[in-house]
């Protein structure tokens, strides 16, 4: 089974990755291990526990840029797909956070159908 670590401070964002995670059609998608860090600090400390496949990636977080995480991550020969999630859609912001290591970037608000769309293309398949 997959496992994705989404880090997110706002339960409401949660709320529907959750929703849309398991109304997916992918059976691959729907029946993935979500684990949920609200803070970089908490995102450190899941990814010390746990491995995962891919990080949804908040880029505005209350402890700091998410940017930051991934950056870390970008040198780690087991490093898990890093997709950004952020409501800044500036062209600059995009190009950072490719630089930062993150593998895509989703703008906020998403369709659920984009976001299931990016999580198929980074799973690892059975």
């Amino acid at each position: 089974m997959s496992r994705i670590l989404l880090v997110e401070d706002e339960e409401l964002n949660r709320v529907l990755v959750r929703a849309i995670l398991s109304r997916a059609a992918d059976e691959s998608v729907r029946s993935v291990e979500l684990v949920e860090a609200g803070t970089l600090e908490r995102a450190r400390t899941a990814l010390s526990e746990t491995a995962v496949d891919v990080i949804l990636l908040d880029v505005n977080l209350p402890d700091g840029n998410g940017l930051t995480l991934a950056a870390d991550l970008s040198t780690r020969e087991d490093r898990p797909q890093v997709i950004a999630l952020t409501a800044s859609v500036l062209p600059h912001e995009r190009a950072a956070a490719m630089s930062a290591g993150c593998d895509a970037f989703l703008d906020k608000p998403y369709a659920a159908q984009a976001l299931l769309d990016l999580l198929a293309a980074h799973l690892p398949r059975p």
